[in-house]
């Protein structure tokens, strides 16, 4: 039985399976979510047996469990390692969802007419993780599975994967592969298929300015005496110029930059600049000069306010000057870029643009490496193989703004590259509220993914 005709037999089950994983709201931000968080390991465990692996544990670590799962048909066959994350971003604020974040639902959308799973984690990773769970349940039930498989499921994905590190230094030969298979990422359109082939990297900060040692009556010393909020957004004012150019002395050192064939090849992407503000409600671009949205959000480095606060923010009003005012701060990285010395170069930084009547201090987070993959490997090649076989067209090569800062990791503590095949749209909203997942993407991952299979064991012989 093929992969498409198997699809649209279980489809309804497939469905009902995501949606019963993204009622759990596995938080991994928030310690209050603990055990929803564990309850979610134990579903993938569950999922992964059912699915046809021989062995599947849930591995403790310093933090949430890793759960690990083979199947080995023979260790003269290549084997693949799926990673995928299980734990999902805060749904703040919650207000801005039209349904409950974890209460998931099917809607029809003008993208989406054959319907969209819209929760928290849909896209990502719960849905596209999923997938495959789903092609490994295609390949084993159908005697499909052309090659060894591993799968690698972590809980600390969207709290910079801060056990993993330790995992892979302890595991190596357990994690042994030929080849790392992730969908924690998008395509271009739904009929424009593509391959993710960079990442940017990221550092993390939060900063917290400090001016009298308590709140203060505006009235009695408005004036007189500094306002944390009004100096911090001051502070970040300075972090860029006229033309969107981070101002940070040393930041962009290292940053590489693609020739103008290149861009040129990048700029061949279908992008419509009308369609990508009419979908956001914007009125016009923004960003740093001398480059185009698309180049904006991949290949250049980027500063960013993600959250601030401070003082009163309750209904009514409340005449005070806050003693302290707090920011959190991301910066994307491209290649060459070392998080740990921007992290340090922007510290460095703002601290020196500080007056003197206040105290700053900056809380490192967390960060990781950018990464680029080549297109003439052997896993890129069995990607693209995979989708011209169920989309009827060559994917595009596409470098991605976002950040998965364990794919570079991954090739320093394995030494595997890892292949980027992702099925979401941008317009999915993760990490936003109204996050979804298309359900044709959801299961024509699961159509596709089988293929890589197959074409990766053939190109190894």
């Amino acid at each position: 039985m093929n992969t498409k005709t198997y699809v649209d037999q279980h489809k309804d089950r497939f469905i009902n399976e995501l949606i019963d994983l993204l009622k759990i709201p596995s938080i991994s931000a928030d310690p209050a979510y603990k055990k929803d968080v564990i309850k979610t390991s134990e579903a993938i465990k569950t999922s992964l047996v059912k699915a046809g692996c021989d062995h599947v544990e849930i591995c403790e670590t310093p933090g949430y469990p890793i759960v690990y799962g083979e199947k080995i048909i023979d260790k003269n066959l290549p084997t693949v390692l799926v990673y995928g994350h299980y734990d999902v971003q805060p749904p703040d604020p919650v207000e801005l969802w039209d349904s409950p974040p974890f209460e998931p639902v099917i809607k029809n959308t003008e993208l989406h007419p054959d319907g969209a799973i819209f929760a928290r984690g849909a896209c990502d990773d719960k849905g596209q993780m999923y997938m495959h769970v789903k092609a490994m349940e295609y390949m084993t039930a159908n005697n499909e599975l052309p090659c060894n498989v591993k799968f690698m499921i972590e809980g600390e994905e969207e709290v910079g994967s801060e056990s993993l590190g330790w995992f892979l230094e302890r595991n190596r030969e357990k994690l042994a592969n030929d080849v790392i298979l992730i969908s924690d990422t998008g395509m271009i359109a739904k009929d424009v298929p593509s391959i993710t082939t960079g990442l940017r990297g990221l550092s993390y900060v939060e900063v917290e300015v400090t001016g009298p040692n308590r709140d203060l009556h505006s009235g009695l010393y408005g004036g007189a005496v500094a306002n944390p909020i009004n100096i911090l957004c001051d502070m970040i004012a300075q972090l860029h110029d006229e033309n969107n150019h981070i101002t940070i002395p040393g930041f962009y050192d290292k940053v590489e930059e693609l020739s103008k064939e290149e861009r040129a090849e990048m700029a061949k992407a279908p992008f419509s600049q009308e369609a990508y503000n009419k979908a956001l409600d914007i009125t016009a671009e923004h960003g740093e000069k001398g480059y185009t949205t698309n180049e904006r959000n991949s290949i250049r480095p980027t500063l960013d306010v993600n959250g601030i606060w401070g003082g009163y923010t309750g209904e009514g009003a409340k005449t005070v000057i806050a003693s302290k005012a707090f920011a959190k701060i991301s910066m994307r990285l491209v290649p060459d870029q070392n998080w740990h010395e921007i992290t340090e170069l922007f510290q460095k930084h703002f601290e020196s643009i500080a007056p003197a009547s206040v105290k700053v201090k900056v809380n490192p987070h967390h960060g990781g490496t950018a990464y680029v993959t080549p297109i003439d490997s052997l896993g890129y090649r069995a990607a693209s193989a995979a989708y011209e076989d169920t989309f009827g067209k060559t994917p595009i090569p596409q470098r991605s703004g976002g950040s998965i800062p364990i794919v570079a990791l991954f090739e320093k503590e394995l030494n595997s590259k890892s292949i980027l095949m992702g099925f979401g749209l941008d317009s999915d909203a993760i990490h936003s509220p109204n996050e979804h997942f298309g359900i044709w993407n959801y299961l024509k991952g699961i159509e596709t993914i089988p293929h890589f299979y197959k074409h990766f064991t053939a190109m190894s012989k």
